[in-house]
């Protein structure tokens, strides 16, 4: 099997570490300058770095804290949150981060996506998608960090993005956010069949078992996490971990 990456998802708030659940009761994790260096000696692919606290409050992304986590980051990383205009983009990328991930702009600004992968490459853009069942069981997108629901499905709404320019997808379920019970591997395999660019799943992994899941069953090109590399054990008690390469080499490479 080819090489899949397997990136670690950090979530900032008020520039701390932090764990949600379906979104919601974010739990302080620690310093996320503490954790990318753990993640280096791990020998890990990739990070994704998403401010939660950004487009709620209404304010610029953290360009310090990007620079800081730049700085001390040896693998490639994307962030996200609080993203609206170019010149956004262009200081970010400026600040060490080799992708954006555009969630809520790419609603309610598509222009931003198609005028960012022309400025910047669409290797640079990744366009994310959250996704909730609603009480039908039918999969919709949601934005503003899962408070605010659209009328757009899933796979359309993929389309789209990759219409607009996007590089890859980040595909995120915020039914299995946080509760380690496995990918939503019909969704993944239904948004992966629809586009023809790389798709990074996120959402309820549990163990590399479900990588593995996610990539032949679903389709998925990457997979992402967060509480199996921040908690460990029944207790979930707080412990930045990461699966040996030889576990990975073994199970998913």
């Amino acid at each position: 099997m080819r090489r899949i990456r397997v990136i670690p998802v950090l979530l900032l708030k008020q520039n701390g570490l932090v764990k949600t659940v379906k979104f919601k009761k974010p739990v302080y994790i620690g310093d996320p300058i503490n954790a990318v260096k753990i993640f280096n000696e791990k020998e890990v692919d990739e990070l994704i770095i998403l401010d939660i606290s950004a487009t709620p409050e209404k304010r610029d992304p953290s360009y310090r804290k990007i620079a800081e986590i730049g700085s001390e980051c040896f693998m490639p990383f994307g962030y996200g949150g609080g993203i609206n205009e170019i010149s956004q983009i262009k200081k970010i990328l400026n600040a060490g981060a080799e992708k954006v991930v555009i969630n809520s702009a790419a609603v309610n600004h598509p222009s931003l996506i198609s005028e960012a992968a022309r400025l910047f490459g669409s290797q640079s853009i990744v366009g994310s998608i959250d996704v909730k069942r609603d009480f039908l069981g039918k999969y919709k997108v949601f934005i503003h960090c899962g408070s605010r629901k659209i009328n757009k499905d899933p796979v359309s709404y993929a389309k789209e993005l990759e219409n607009l320019g996007a590089g890859e997808i980040f595909l995120n379920s915020i039914d299995r956010d946080g509760t380690m019970l496995g990918y939503d591997l019909p969704l993944i395999e239904s948004v992966s069949k629809a586009v023809n660019i790389p798709i990074i799943v996120c959402g309820g992994a549990r163990n590399v078992d479900d990588f593995v899941l996610a990539v032949k069953e679903g389709g998925a090109s990457a997979v992402a996490a967060g509480s199996i590399f921040v908690f460990h054990g029944r207790e979930r008690g707080i412990l930045i971990n990461f699966p040996s390469q030889d576990e990975l080499t073994e199970k998913l490479y």
